[in-house]
Protein backbone atom coordinates (compact mmCIF):
# COMPACT_ATOMS: atom_id res chain seq x y z
CA UNK A 1 0.00 0.00 0.00
CA UNK A 2 2.87 2.40 0.60
CA UNK A 3 4.28 2.16 -2.92
CA UNK A 4 1.30 2.41 -5.29
CA UNK A 5 -1.84 4.57 -5.58
CA UNK A 6 -5.04 3.51 -3.86
CA UNK A 7 -8.32 4.83 -5.22
CA UNK A 8 -10.31 6.11 -2.22
CA UNK A 9 -12.98 7.87 -4.30
CA UNK A 10 -13.75 7.77 -8.03
CA UNK A 11 -11.78 10.98 -8.55
CA UNK A 12 -9.21 10.77 -5.70
CA UNK A 13 -6.07 8.67 -5.29
CA UNK A 14 -4.04 8.13 -2.12
CA UNK A 15 -0.37 7.70 -3.02
CA UNK A 16 3.15 8.27 -1.68
CA UNK A 17 4.39 11.87 -1.87
CA UNK A 18 7.07 12.64 -4.46
CA UNK A 19 9.51 15.52 -4.91
CA UNK A 20 7.67 16.40 -8.12
CA UNK A 21 4.64 17.28 -5.94
CA UNK A 22 6.35 20.49 -4.74
CA UNK A 23 4.52 22.86 -7.17
CA UNK A 24 1.18 21.23 -6.40
CA UNK A 25 1.83 21.39 -2.64
CA UNK A 26 2.72 25.08 -2.91
CA UNK A 27 -0.50 25.79 -4.81
CA UNK A 28 -2.67 23.73 -2.42
CA UNK A 29 -1.17 25.22 0.73
CA UNK A 30 -1.49 28.74 -0.65
CA UNK A 31 -5.09 28.07 -1.69
CA UNK A 32 -5.93 26.69 1.78
CA UNK A 33 -3.85 29.10 3.87
CA UNK A 34 -6.77 31.01 5.39
CA UNK A 35 -8.83 27.84 5.87
CA UNK A 36 -6.06 26.02 7.77
CA UNK A 37 -4.71 29.04 9.69
CA UNK A 38 -6.44 28.21 12.98
CA UNK A 39 -4.96 24.68 13.03
CA UNK A 40 -1.45 25.35 11.71
CA UNK A 41 1.75 26.98 12.98
CA UNK A 42 2.56 30.44 11.67
CA UNK A 43 4.66 29.77 8.57
CA UNK A 44 7.23 31.95 6.78
CA UNK A 45 6.33 33.06 3.24
CA UNK A 46 8.95 30.68 1.83
CA UNK A 47 6.85 27.73 3.08
CA UNK A 48 4.16 28.57 0.50
CA UNK A 49 6.57 28.68 -2.44
CA UNK A 50 7.65 25.87 -4.78
CA UNK A 51 11.19 26.23 -3.41
CA UNK A 52 9.97 25.97 0.17
CA UNK A 53 7.92 22.89 -0.60
CA UNK A 54 10.79 21.29 -2.52
CA UNK A 55 13.04 21.77 0.53
CA UNK A 56 10.34 20.43 2.87
CA UNK A 57 9.71 17.39 0.65
CA UNK A 58 13.44 16.72 0.25
CA UNK A 59 13.80 16.52 4.04
CA UNK A 60 10.62 14.49 4.44
CA UNK A 61 11.65 12.00 1.74
CA UNK A 62 15.08 11.65 3.39
CA UNK A 63 13.25 10.81 6.63
CA UNK A 64 11.16 8.28 4.68
CA UNK A 65 14.29 6.69 3.21
CA UNK A 66 15.76 6.48 6.74
CA UNK A 67 12.58 4.80 8.06
CA UNK A 68 11.57 7.77 10.24
CA UNK A 69 8.53 8.97 8.28
CA UNK A 70 6.05 8.10 5.56
CA UNK A 71 4.35 10.88 3.58
CA UNK A 72 1.32 10.40 1.34
CA UNK A 73 -0.87 12.73 -0.70
CA UNK A 74 -4.44 12.79 -1.82
CA UNK A 75 -4.45 13.62 -5.52
CA UNK A 76 -7.41 14.52 -7.71
CA UNK A 77 -8.06 13.19 -11.22
CA UNK A 78 -5.49 15.68 -12.59
CA UNK A 79 -2.91 14.46 -10.00
CA UNK A 80 -3.23 17.79 -8.16
CA UNK A 81 -2.47 17.59 -4.41
CA UNK A 82 -5.68 18.03 -2.40
CA UNK A 83 -4.46 16.68 0.92
CA UNK A 84 -1.53 15.21 2.79
CA UNK A 85 -1.10 12.48 5.41
CA UNK A 86 2.21 11.91 7.15
CA UNK A 87 3.44 9.42 9.69
CA UNK A 88 6.40 10.99 11.47
CA UNK A 89 8.54 10.08 14.43
CA UNK A 90 8.42 6.41 13.46
CA UNK A 91 9.99 4.36 16.25
CA UNK A 92 10.84 0.69 16.29
CA UNK A 93 11.82 -1.65 19.12
CA UNK A 94 9.26 -2.25 21.84
CA UNK A 95 7.42 1.05 21.13
CA UNK A 96 6.49 0.57 17.43
CA UNK A 97 4.76 3.94 17.22
CA UNK A 98 4.35 6.94 14.89
CA UNK A 99 2.55 10.30 14.92
CA UNK A 100 -0.05 11.11 12.30
CA UNK A 101 -0.62 14.55 10.82
CA UNK A 102 -2.99 15.37 7.96
CA UNK A 103 -5.05 17.96 6.10
CA UNK A 104 -7.57 17.97 3.27
CA UNK A 105 -8.24 20.82 0.84
CA UNK A 106 -11.26 22.91 1.89
CA UNK A 107 -12.92 22.22 -1.48
CA UNK A 108 -12.88 18.49 -0.72
CA UNK A 109 -13.66 18.48 3.02
CA UNK A 110 -16.71 16.58 4.24
CA UNK A 111 -16.52 13.84 1.58
CA UNK A 112 -15.07 11.12 3.83
CA UNK A 113 -11.66 11.38 2.13
CA UNK A 114 -9.78 12.03 5.37
CA UNK A 115 -11.42 9.07 7.12
CA UNK A 116 -10.61 6.74 4.20
CA UNK A 117 -7.02 8.00 4.02
CA UNK A 118 -6.47 7.69 7.79
CA UNK A 119 -7.70 4.11 7.50
CA UNK A 120 -5.22 3.47 4.68
CA UNK A 121 -2.41 5.04 6.73
CA UNK A 122 -3.21 2.76 9.68
CA UNK A 123 -3.31 -0.29 7.42
CA UNK A 124 0.12 0.60 6.00
CA UNK A 125 1.46 1.36 9.48
CA UNK A 126 0.41 -2.10 10.64
CA UNK A 127 1.08 -4.21 7.55
CA UNK A 128 4.04 -2.47 5.89
CA UNK A 129 5.78 -0.66 8.71
CA UNK A 130 5.08 -3.19 11.47
CA UNK A 131 3.83 -0.58 13.91
CA UNK A 132 1.67 -1.29 16.95
CA UNK A 133 0.26 2.19 17.55
CA UNK A 134 -0.47 5.46 15.76
CA UNK A 135 -1.04 8.65 17.72
CA UNK A 136 -2.58 11.96 16.66
CA UNK A 137 -3.35 15.28 18.29
CA UNK A 138 -5.87 17.99 17.46
CA UNK A 139 -6.41 21.51 18.71
CA UNK A 140 -9.26 21.15 21.21
CA UNK A 141 -11.77 22.97 18.99
CA UNK A 142 -10.95 21.03 15.79
CA UNK A 143 -14.07 18.89 15.94
CA UNK A 144 -14.00 17.90 12.23
CA UNK A 145 -10.58 16.28 12.69
CA UNK A 146 -11.71 14.66 15.93
CA UNK A 147 -14.67 13.11 14.07
CA UNK A 148 -12.29 11.76 11.41
CA UNK A 149 -10.14 10.12 14.06
CA UNK A 150 -13.14 8.62 15.86
CA UNK A 151 -14.52 7.19 12.60
CA UNK A 152 -11.09 5.72 11.83
CA UNK A 153 -10.96 3.84 15.15
CA UNK A 154 -8.90 6.24 17.28
CA UNK A 155 -9.72 6.79 20.94
CA UNK A 156 -9.15 9.98 22.87
CA UNK A 157 -6.59 9.35 25.61
CA UNK A 158 -6.16 12.78 27.16
CA UNK A 159 -5.53 16.48 26.77
CA UNK A 160 -2.10 18.10 26.65
CA UNK A 161 -1.92 21.73 27.81
CA UNK A 162 0.18 24.01 25.60
CA UNK A 163 1.05 21.08 23.31
CA UNK A 164 1.92 22.90 20.06
CA UNK A 165 2.45 26.51 18.96
CA UNK A 166 -0.51 26.93 16.61
CA UNK A 167 -1.86 30.08 15.02
CA UNK A 168 0.52 32.25 17.02
CA UNK A 169 0.12 30.78 20.52
CA UNK A 170 0.62 27.62 22.57
CA UNK A 171 -2.56 25.62 22.21
CA UNK A 172 -4.04 22.75 24.18
CA UNK A 173 -4.59 19.57 22.16
CA UNK A 174 -6.67 16.44 22.58
CA UNK A 175 -4.52 13.32 22.20
CA UNK A 176 -5.71 10.22 20.36
CA UNK A 177 -4.34 6.76 19.64
CA UNK A 178 -5.22 3.73 17.61
CA UNK A 179 -3.78 0.39 18.59
CA UNK A 180 -3.22 -1.59 15.40
CA UNK A 181 -2.70 -5.13 16.77
CA UNK A 182 -1.62 -7.05 19.86
CA UNK A 183 1.18 -9.10 18.29
CA UNK A 184 4.70 -8.92 19.76
CA UNK A 185 7.27 -6.88 17.79
CA UNK A 186 8.61 -8.77 14.77
CA UNK A 187 12.33 -9.48 14.60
Amino acid sequence: MTSHPLRIAPDVAFRPAEITDAPSFAAALTRNRAYMRRWEPVRPELFYSVEGQAARLTALLADRDAGRAMPWVLADADDRVIGAFTLSGVERGPYRNARLGYWVDAEHAGRGLATAAVGAVCEAARDRLGLHRVEAATVTDNTPSQRVLAKAGFERIGTAPGYLHISGRWRDHHLFQRLLHDDPPAG
